[in-house]
């Protein structure tokens, strides 16, 4: 392992470890898609997931981070990141953001996805939509010898495409490894060709928040809950991956990404 401009590149070795980790996230984040109904707490979500992590020989990386009490995030409907999971029962129609991390053998993945409690209207099935589909195009968009705002332009040129969304600026993306958060940050909008090169072994978290409605935030008086100012509801999507000769690698999915990434026309390291 080595530094360049303080962005840190992994070894084989250390991806793989990466990529246990993501594999823990993955199983995780599908657990608590399958067990979000309404009348489920997030509170009860946060115990599936620590239980989960657990059981898999993992750790969290976010309980204690900065001394957030949870192992997930859990964002209700106007909330956008880092909600503190708690007594707070889901409603059928609500959108519910989980974001989830592990940690194998010191080496860290992050993720996130949204989910809808029960039925929810086109329009959000729509701003999921979107929202998931901008990330996966941010990895298309990423190159071995590009540049890092490769990834934050295509992100914004695709939510720009579908119609009126906010974009949230104040919370990007951002590099990871041997941190949760680590450097570079990883914009979600931007003109291409700038920032850091891309290269294989670096480590990357790409994660869009789209809001029906104002880009603006404020964080709640717990210090930790992001809501929008207009009361509009948002999703937030992340995985994280890496860049190898043979192509991305999702270190988050459970397939490494390789049917997404295919269905772009780009190559996935698993595949």
């Amino acid at each position: 392992m080595f530094r360049e401009r303080s962005i840190e590149i992994k070894t084989p070795e250390q991806i793989a470890l990466m990529r246990e980790a993501g594999l823990v996230v993955a199983e995780t984040l599908s657990l608590l898609r399958s067990e979000v109904k309404p009348g489920v707490t997030t509170g009860d979500l946060d115990a599936i997931a620590a239980e989960h992590i657990r059981s898999r020989g993992a750790t969290s990386n976010f309980l204690g981070y900065h001394g957030f009490p949870a192992t997930i995030c859990a964002s209700v409907n106007n909330q956008v990141v880092h909600g503190i999971p708690g007594d707070r029962g889901l409603q059928d129609g609500d959108l519910i953001s989980l974001d989830c991390g592990a940690v194998v053998e010191g080496w860290h993945a992050d993720a996130a996805i949204t989910v809808a409690v029960g039925g929810v209207s086109e329009a959000l099935q729509e701003l999921m939509r979107v929202c998931e589909e901008s990330m996966w195009r941010g990895f298309a968009a990423a190159r071995v010898g590009g540049r890092l705002t490769d990834i934050s332009h295509a992100v914004e040129s695709y939510v720009r495409s579908q119609g009126h969304y906010g974009l949230v600026e104040d919370y990007v993306g951002h590099g990871i490894g041997s941190a949760m958060h680590m450097p570079p940050s990883v914009p979600n909008f931007g003109r291409p060709g700038k920032g850091p090169r891309l290269v294989s072994g670096m480590a990357l978290a790409v994660e869009p928040m789209i809001t029906m409605g104002t880009i603006e935030t404020d964080v709640l008086d717990d210090e930790w809950t992001v809501v929008t100012q207009d009361g509009s509801w948002s999703a937030h999507f992340e995985h994280s991956f890496t860049l190898t000769a043979e192509g991305a690698l999702i270190l988050t999915a459970l397939d490494g990404g390789a049917v997404k990434l295919a269905g772009l026309g780009v190559p996935c390291a698993l595949a």
